[in-house]
């Protein structure tokens, strides 16, 4: 990755203040937020099940879904368990597919993460898997 999870989390939360996204949720978030980012364990763990329920709330909200992925990818790098490469390669395949409304540095860092949570499960990239069986194999 070329970029910091971490500071990508912090600019995309503020995009999704400065848009108005979340509506009377944006403080519910801030609380989780900062929760989320200065605790550990089953405080820091409760902090981002409340995220991840404000995100169900507004799927819309393009920021706040970057903002998600990001720290789902901080999650990984706290607990490195399945479950977070799943929720993560779910969301950033949630964010990829609606395809409007993305800023281009935006969908290619979440491309990026991508990559990183099916790796993590043990998956390759799916571009790369349509390239391999569409090439020609040696031999003829």
């Amino acid at each position: 990755m070329q970029f910091d999870p971490a500071i990508a989390a912090r600019l995309s939360f503020k995009r999704a203040q400065d848009l108005g996204e979340l509506g009377q949720d944006f403080e519910k978030a801030r609380a989780a937020e900062e929760t989320f980012s200065e605790s550990a364990g089953t405080e820091a763990k409760a902090a981002y099940r409340t995220l991840l329920e404000i995100c169900e709330r507004h799927p819309e909200a393009t920021s706040f879904q970057e903002f998600l992925i990001y720290s789902t990818w901080q999650q990984v790098t706290e607990e490195t368990i399945p479950a977070h490469f799943q929720r993560g390669a779910e969301l950033c395949d949630r964010y990829l597919t609606r395809g409007s409304g993305h800023d281009e540095i935006q969908a290619t860092q979440i491309s990026d993460l991508r990559r990183s949570f099916r790796a993590g499960l043990g998956l390759g990239d799916e571009e790369e898997e349509d390239y391999d069986q569409d090439t020609l194999k040696g031999g003829d």
